[in-house]
């Protein structure tokens, strides 16, 4: 895996949040990456709108003094590359300025693990994103979901049925928690680099909290 030169700040241009279209993916754990668009969206006071040409929700802002653009494709998760590619290619961005936002079952419910570069990891939002945008150096932020209880390998039913569920009341309250880290992870990454936001938040965590 060739990471980009440490010399090299990397400073997002344009935020993908990956996740699936129709109310009924709303606060499912896979749609985590909408999420985190929609709490950057909030947050910067960007209104997402959707756009035709883009295949997806679509929003322009200023950060840092940094024009930034944020995207959630609607093309349901294994084409989310078709949309990411229509933005890249109308605003003519290299790869390396797409941070693309998107659960990990192998991070416990809590993490954020930052990354410059990297492989798609079986996830197919991912696969369909390296292979429109042609290489995979460019960087992502995976938001831990964790595994389901007693998971089996190969039990593909009782993964499908996990990262489609929703959060429980208790995992609802640390994903609020985590939203606002998202936001400050981004935030510094346009400020300072990405390098720098994986510096700080790689080893961050939010604890489960007892009853």
């Amino acid at each position: 895996m060739t990471e980009a030169p440490a010399s090299q700040i990397v400073i997002p241009q344009l935020i993908v949040g990956l996740g699936n279209p129709e109310p009924k993916y709303d606060r499912t754990r896979h749609n985590i990456g909408f999420a985190a668009i929609d709490a950057i969206s909030r947050a910067w006071q960007i209104n997402l709108s959707e756009n035709r040409k883009y295949q997806g929700e679509f929003g322009e802002g200023q950060k840092q003094l940094t024009k930034i653009r944020v995207l959630k494709p609607l093309t349901y998760m294994n084409r989310s590359g078709q949309s990411i590619r229509a933005v890249t290619d109308w605003f003519k961005l290299p790869p390396t300025s797409v941070l693309i936002i998107y659960d990990d079952m192998d991070l416990p419910l809590g993490k954020l693990r930052l990354r410059l570069s990297g492989s798609a990891g079986g996830h197919n939002g991912m696969k369909s994103a390296i292979s429109h945008l042609g290489n995979q150096n460019f960087p992502r932020l995976r938001i831990g979901i964790g595994k389901p209880q007693n998971s089996v390998a190969g039990d593909d039913a009782n993964t499908i049925s996990y990262v489609l569920g929703q959060f429980n009341a208790q995992e609802s309250v640390m994903v609020t928690e985590i939203l606002s880290l998202v936001v400050d992870c981004v935030e510094l990454s346009l400020k300072q680099g990405v390098e720098q936001a994986m510096n700080r938040y790689n080893n961050r965590s939010i604890l489960v909290k007892s009853n």
